[in-house]
């Protein structure tokens, strides 16, 4: 108990940004040639699934799965999660299409957070403080959205409502539609970087100044900071998938 209080101001004022640093994974990281960012986002994935299998597990057993158990349990947290994320896939995408993407948005929401939190851990780099992860990202949820898309209206049909309404526009319009939806992985990208990057520079600034009660204010902030971006960014995915799969009726107006 002695060694933990003696080990907490080392532990609050560690700088979330470690880069350059002491981090957990660099040994292995560096053994396996990969960048530790990269190692830290393939450790969030096999977390979320672990938690994933343990919940499964648990409701296997449950003779009544209506009814919630007592308690804070981690079926109640996970169950409880599903559900709003589930309410925001049918208020955003529509009641009837919200449901068949709430898997691909519940997996990229909590991807997105935990990758964004794990930032707040000494010795961890957050993968979503660097470009290539969230490219990454942005390119998934680009080539997602687009493919749901060819999926729902065919493809001559999704890639006619570029043109817009009306067919003596088309020659104008359909070039700054496409060029419009290939900057959305770009800019899905930059601002999940930014916002990440600058949250983890001022806690990494202030903890250097003031060593002892400001890391505790400031990593109340960066929880926030990582909800608050993780959410933006999984509004914007359903956003486009929205658009992406609504059935437009100007379509027959180019025949």
């Amino acid at each position: 108990m002695r060694k933990l209080i003696v080990l907490l101001p080392f532990l609050l004022t560690t700088s979330a940004h470690a880069e350059g640093g002491f981090t957990w994974l660099g040994g292995v990281a560096h053994s396996l040639h990969i960048p530790a960012h990269t190692l830290t986002f393939v450790l969030v994935g096999l977390f979320i699934l672990a938690v994933g299998l343990v919940y499964r597990s648990k409701i296997s057993s449950v003779s009544n799965i209506v009814i919630p158990d007592s308690g804070v349990t981690l079926r109640n947290f996970v169950e409880l999660y599903g559900n709003f994320i589930y309410g925001q896939c049918k208020s955003i995408i529509g009641e009837k299409e919200g449901p068949k993407y709430f898997s691909f948005i519940a997996t990229t929401f909590l991807m997105i957070l935990v990758c964004n939190l794990i930032g707040l851990i000494p010795g961890f780099l957050p993968p979503t403080e660097y470009l290539s992860t969230t490219l990454a990202l942005g390119a998934f949820v680009f080539i997602y959205y687009n493919i749901q898309g060819c999926k729902e209206q065919g493809t001559w049909n999704y890639l006619k409502h570029f043109a817009g309404p009306l067919w003596y526009l088309a020659f104008l319009i359909f070039p700054i539609e496409i060029i419009s939806n290939f900057i959305r992985p770009l800019s899905l990208a930059l601002r999940l970087r930014s916002n990440m990057m600058g949250d983890h520079i001022v806690l990494s600034q202030f903890s250097n100044l003031a060593p002892w009660f400001v890391p505790i204010v400031f990593m109340i902030l960066g929880i926030l900071v990582s909800l608050i971006q993780a959410y933006v960014f999984t509004v914007l995915t359903m956003v486009y998938i929205q658009m992406a799969v609504a059935h437009h009726d100007h379509d027959e107006d180019h025949h």
